[in-house]
């Protein structure tokens, strides 16, 4: 069989509605449902998907946004162990700096091992707190709460490798899940005092007279108003100015006055003694902030396509949609479930053509798969491993720019990689490991199939739930030709959905 990706149509020609109105409450469907769950967290299955188009349109949506309703199992700060950084107490390194000038090596030896197992335990733990928030995402009963805490990690990008601290990643992953479709501009006063954003771009360094100016770019250009959107050098540096003073000790937020700068400084045109505070607001205050954050927004939820690649009238109602959004969200004082709500309910949101049209993350790839088709966990470090090999290392993005996304999870080691995940969870066999047809371990894929008594309805019963798009009539005669060849209906149905999970298809929702 064929496996192409170029063959998969991703944008039908007729464009989407351009503006936001509500999608028809008749045409909420049982597969319209199912497209909500997997955008608006991470899939369902088929008797969820069923249960969501039972409750309508508008009730399904207020139980994923207003997700404060349901359960959620508790974090503690305790969860995880917040004193393996620093590294060595103060004295420990005046010692370790006494040794090295008296070359006293045994001394030097005993710190440094010290150092270094301090490391491993923090990296240790590091691959524990991955672990940790990959079984979330599989359990929540609050999926867009995850998806949306998700989201901020790939837009607040911080890698743990230059933080160096696993518990002020931790600590930060809580306040994007915190704030997760709440207020924006709450949530960015608080990333502005992140011990783990602080440390990442040296703002724990900035003082009066030598400001750093890398926490004061990413503000502007990535975090709030987009590259080039409304503003200049000169209100980087003053905001650079303004934010001197904001750092962190151990894993606490700090403000020094006496290394705040706390002279005039004039920003966006307005002249004052402005604060870290202060220069956040100002800048969110341009309707520029708003059309970014939408348009970041829409990426994610609903078409990752490049504008470039679409027909006029599609990229004219993409446009229509982000700026119906922002307009939202500046009436809503930047709260975000209000933005959410509008989008989920949209007839936009659900139109063929875009549907499909996102090709799944890493993370949503896994986590899909476990929650849509209902396979077992496995093992949460093997599926962690596998985020990494296909490009989303989960606390390490590639750079303060986050993932790229969109097209750029595909190339030919990340879908081998894909086609090798799908497998392990349906069977548990690594790739080096063979004859998984035979193996007592499977995943008993015969329920899927709902008692499909012949291959053409256990092939349209498996496609309708794990594709996203319907598929093509020669994808859909191959596939039955191939599960007529089984007879056991067990086998029939796993082996069919071992190939199906293998299609350029199934890499997009």
């Amino acid at each position: 069989m064929q496996s192409d990706a170029t063959t998969v149509v991703l944008h039908p020609m007729r464009a989407p509605p351009a503006d936001l109105r509500p999608l028809p409450a008749a045409q909420f469907d049982v597969a319209a449902a199912r497209h909500l769950l997997a955008r608006a967290g991470f899939g369902g299955t088929h008797a969820q998907a069923e249960a969501l188009a039972r409750m309508g349109l508008d009730a399904a949506v207020d139980l994923l946004v207003k997700y404060g309703t349901q359960p959620a199992k508790p974090i503690s700060p305790d969860d995880f162990d917040r004193t393996l950084v620093p590294l060595l107490t103060q004295e420990e390194r005046q010692q370790l700096q006494r040794a090295r000038r008296d070359r006293d090596e045994e001394a030097v030896e005993r710190l440094e091992r010290k150092e270094n197992q301090s490391r491993a335990n923090d990296r240790r733990q590091l691959g524990d707190i991955k672990k940790w928030w990959l079984a979330r995402m599989i359990e929540s009963a609050r999926p867009l709460e995850e998806k949306m805490t998700l989201f901020w990690h790939g837009h607040f990008a911080t890698g743990a490798r230059t933080v160096e601290d696993s518990w002020a990643m931790f600590q930060q992953n809580n306040l994007f899940r915190a704030h997760a479709t709440g207020s924006f501009a709450t949530l960015v006063l608080g990333v502005i005092r992140d011990p783990g954003m602080l440390k990442y771009l040296d703002n724990d360094d900035s003082r009066k007279g030598r400001p750093n100016e890398n926490l004061a770019r990413e503000l502007l250009e990535l975090f709030i108003l987009g590259e080039g959107s409304g503003y200049t050098e000169a209100d980087i540096k003053e905001g650079a100015r303004a934010l001197t003073g904001y750092t962190f000790r151990d894993e606490d937020f700090v403000f020094r006055q006496e290394n705040h700068d706390g002279g005039p400084k004039t920003i966006f045109g307005k002249r004052g003694n402005w604060n870290g505070d202060d220069f956040a607001r100002m800048a969110m205050e341009k309707p520029a902030c708003s059309e970014f954050i939408c348009g970041k927004l829409y990426r994610f939820f609903v078409n990752d396509a490049p504008e470039s690649d679409l027909p006029a009238d599609q990229r004219s109602a993409r446009r229509a949609a982000v700026r119906d959004l922002a307009a939202l969200m500046r009436n809503q004082q930047y709260e975000m479930a209000p933005v959410l709500g509008r989008l989920f309910r949209s007839a936009h949101f659900y139109d063929p053509s875009n549907r499909g049209a996102l090709i799944k993350s890493p993370v949503q790839l896994v986590v899909q798969t476990v929650r849509q088709l209902g396979t077992p966990v496995r093992n949460l470090g093997s599926l962690s491993a596998a985020c990494d090999l296909m490009g989303q290392d989960l606390f390490q993005p590639p750079n303060v720019k986050g993932w790229d996304g969109g097209r750029s999870w595909i190339n030919t080691s990340t879908l081998f990689v894909r086609q090798n995940l799908a497998i392990y969870l349906l069977t548990g066999r690594r790739p080096d490991m063979y004859d998984w047809e035979n193996d007592a371990e499977r995943f008993d894929a015969a329920g899927l199939a709902g008692g499909a008594r012949d291959p053409q309805e256990t092939v349209d019963r498996l496609l309708q739930l794990a594709l996203a798009v319907p598929a093509r009539p020669e994808r859909r005669r191959e596939l039955t030709e191939f599960a007529a060849t089984r007879s056991d209906p067990s086998d029939r149905a796993l082996s069919t959905l071992a190939l199906i999970t293998a299609l350029p298809e199934y890499q997009l929702t």
